[in-house]
């Protein structure tokens, strides 16, 4: 089994600007794992605030020895054997775990998704998400993101209000936002979340910070609109904590450390009863892919990748009234550009 892995440096369209920190751009370790004449895919999104980069991750791939590792793949023993190199890490977990993923659909003929018994006809519509920013632009952004027929909106700052009024100046798409942790008072965050429901908001992403679960639970109660739980849901035992805090979790490969544990994420949320929602980093079409492969388990989508950059190295996948289309072909369907 041989593995190879470069840096990337993911171009944004636009600088993307949250509650917290603005950029430009995303590290990216593109990685390929081959075994048996076929060749697996892979990616890990570092985005600032997970705490990785391409010198963590070539030191943790410094230690990776998957010599040991025989088709058909046991997931299990695979995330056991990188968790105890590390315990953190998770996108560089999750680029292994989804080239061997990938990995597996061309060995044995089968496309990802069919692993996870997944439904291509229940796939949600996936959100187009707009960065904080000038109301010039966010007009902009809002026409280049015609194709999709929801509009997420980044919130957390004092402009909250002006920014929602100037995309409902533009559009009626349904809602989703994400404060981002951007919300300090609990009483001011449910007075925004009972205005953006009048203002046609479907759900609402972190409005309180991750370790203030009794905010967050307290605004969730009283709530209208869907909250949910982002930056404070990163890995499996992080599920049945969000229970009575939110109404549901937003599971992204890059936290879950991959397909594997990130189906296991959606299928102890569903027993829960909380809501699932699937999200993404700046990533390419490979993670786009990954993340489709679970799409139609969960309520919502918000993958996005593949139309906010502009040096994608693969072919964007098949984009259809809103939403991604699976392809049958053997693994994650990924072709290059």
């Amino acid at each position: 089994m041989k593995i190879s892995y470069k840096p990337f440096e993911l171009n944004l369209r636009h600088p993307f600007t949250i509650a917290k920190f603005s950029r430009t751009s995303t590290p990216i370790m593109l990685m390929e794992i081959s075994h048996e004449g076929f060749t697996g895919y892979g990616e890990a999104s570092m985005v600032p605030y997970m705490g990785e980069n391409i010198e963590t991750a070539n030191a943790f791939m410094s230690k990776v020895d998957l010599s040991w590792l025989k088709a058909p793949f046991n997931f299990d023993e695979l995330i056991a054997y990188l968790d105890g190199i590390a315990p953190g890490n998770p996108n560089i977990k999750a680029a292994i775990d989804i080239s061997l993923q990938d990995l597996r659909g061309k060995i044995e003929q089968k496309a990802c998704y069919k692993y996870f018994n997944t439904d291509p006809a229940k796939m949600p519509p996936t959100s187009y998400t707009l960065g904080i920013d000038t109301p010039e632009v966010l007009l902009r952004k809002i026409k280049e993101g015609g194709n999709c027929h929801i509009i997420k909106v980044k919130l957390g700052r004092d402009n909250d209000k002006e920014l929602i009024n100037t995309i409902r100046s533009a559009t009626d798409k349904p809602l989703y936002v994400d404060a981002n942790q951007g919300w300090t008072d609990r009483q001011q965050g449910l007075d925004m979340v009972l205005w953006l429901h009048e203002q046609g908001v479907v759900l609402i992403e972190q409005p309180m910070a991750k370790d203030d679960p009794d905010s967050n639970a307290w605004i969730t109660e009283r709530s209208p609109v869907a909250i949910v739980g982002d930056e404070s849901v990163q890995r499996f035992a992080d599920v049945e904590k969000a229970k009575g805090v939110y109404h549901g979790i937003n599971m992204k490969l890059m936290k879950s450390a991959g397909m594997h544990e990130g189906y296991r994420i959606i299928m102890k949320a569903k027993e829960l009863g909380l809501k699932t929602m699937i999200g993404c980093m700046s990533e390419t079409s490979c993670g786009t892919l990954a993340a489709a492969a679970l799409a139609p388990l969960c309520d919502w989508a918000d993958l996005d990748g593949p139309f906010l950059t502009s040096n994608n190295p693969y072919k964007d996948p098949e984009f259809k009234d809103g939403k991604w289309v699976l392809s049958d072909a053997p693994g994650l369907g990924l072709i290059k550009s």
